[in-house]
């Protein structure tokens, strides 16, 4: 694990260390920020994994959320990150491997993480998820809902894969096909609000 987590986490160093960030939308994703609008409790513990820019955390502070905690295994993202939240202290920003990171959060934020991993780390994804969600925490975001043509990352899947993955950890409370995602990802992604048992 700790071979496979230098090896990622030199590839996503790199990336933003040559800008070569595709997946970035500069911009919150439209069906998290749907979602956040419709929060109310804004002392929520939130934890965003595989953090990038972090538009969404931007935006849970701008709406006046108070406990957020952003994690990213690269280092010179996690520098930068540092400086743009610096005088914040409503975000922990965490350098680190999500899959061994220990706390308790009530609800988890996905956006482009779960694809960005390899998918033979899904089963562990959900252990990990599991494991810091409180009981009745919420997993909340999109996942792609097809398969690429090319070698991720970005790796895709299919909604059954999903419902069988994440069925003995969590109760599905929404698992949809997203109608507002971002124009580049159209027809592409289910929107999820999953619930820990």
């Amino acid at each position: 694990m700790n071979e496979d987590l230098n090896l990622d986490q030199n590839f996503w160093n790199e990336r933003y260390l040559l800008n070569e960030t595709g997946w970035d939308l500069a911009q919150v994703s439209p069906p998290l920020k749907a979602y956040i609008d419709q929060l109310t409790n804004k002392n929520l513990r939130i934890l965003i994994p595989g953090c990038g820019n972090s538009y969404e955390a931007e935006y849970l502070l701008q709406n006046g959320f108070t406990d957020i905690t952003i994690i990213d295994i690269a280092p010179a993202l996690v520098n930068r990150l540092k400086s743009k939240f610096q005088s914040n202290r409503n975000v922990e920003i965490v350098l680190g491997n999500f899959f061994t990171h220990k706390a308790e959060y009530d609800l988890v934020l996905e956006q482009t993480f779960f694809c960005a991993i390899n998918p033979e780390l899904r089963k562990s994804y959900v252990e990990a998820m599991a494991g810091l969600l409180a009981v009745g925490g919420k997993l909340a975001g999109v996942l792609f809902n097809k398969e690429f043509e090319t070698l991720g990352p970005p790796f895709g899947g299919k909604s059954t894969e999903y419902q069988t993955l994440f069925k003995d950890a969590f109760n599905f409370k929404t698992f949809e096909q997203c109608n507002n995602s971002f124009h580049k990802r159209a027809d592409s992604e289910l929107f999820v609000i999953l619930e820990k048992k």
